[in-house]
């Protein structure tokens, strides 16, 4: 059986890809991203209607897995039969974990976007969740969904749940100082570094601004 991967806490940037950019796009940031130390990669479900999934996924898994960086997979936890993806992020507590852990039959990794409700916390510490990720710290376009969330309620989720913990929504290198009174392991960045001319330097300021607070 496969091993389970784990998401790389010290290396603070998480990536997610937008597969709805073009191909050539992606795959050509990525090749030149997976040379940085990244946490883990996801690939958001927005995915463009008749696109082939399957052979995107395969492409993005051979450059990360050339890496050792985790690939995840946002909703979508039925892919991880058709493909050795290491893990899964749920956007919202899903109806049947134990099913769906079932359904899998290996080990894999499992992440949860959390907001101003306590409660997504609780699950994700009773049902022993890898990590979560509270959406959205700052007003942004790939997290219109997402409720800003309160600095607090953060605070108390590190007294509820004990694993990784992630910011994301509107974070760039420039407004990560706002973040010092939050205790996080790490940001969750889409366009912040895909839509970065020099990606690399970019992945460098998010870290130096998350160690000047930490």
């Amino acid at each position: 059986m496969k091993k389970k991967k784990r998401i790389f806490k010290n290396r603070k940037i998480y990536l997610v890809i937008n597969p709805s950019m073009e191909e050539s796009k992606i795959l050509e940031k990525l090749k030149v991203i997976s040379t940085k130390e990244i946490a883990a990669i996801q690939i958001w479900d927005n995915f463009e209607k008749g696109q082939d999934v399957i052979a995107l996924i395969r492409k993005i898994y051979a450059i990360c897995h050339s890496k050792n960086i985790p690939l995840l997979i946002n909703n979508r936890w039925e892919y991880l039969n058709q493909i050795e993806l290491d893990g899964v992020h749920f956007d919202v507590i899903p109806d049947a974990i134990d099913f769906i852990r079932n359904q899998v039959q290996r080990e894999f990794i499992i992440g949860l976007t959390c907001g101003n409700n306590l409660n997504s916390v609780e699950w994700a510490a009773e049902n022993k969740v890898d990590y979560i990720s509270f959406c959205s710290i700052f007003p942004s376009k790939s997290a219109e969904e997402c409720e800003i969330v309160d600095h607090k309620i953060v605070q108390k989720a590190r007294t509820i749940f004990n694993n990784y913990l992630f910011l994301a929504g509107g974070i760039y290198p420039n407004n990560i100082k706002a973040l010092s009174d939050i205790d996080f392991d790490g940001v969750a960045v889409i366009s912040g570094v895909m839509d970065s001319e020099n990606p690399n330097k970019t992945i460098d300021e998010y870290k130096y601004e998350i160690k000047q607070i930490k």
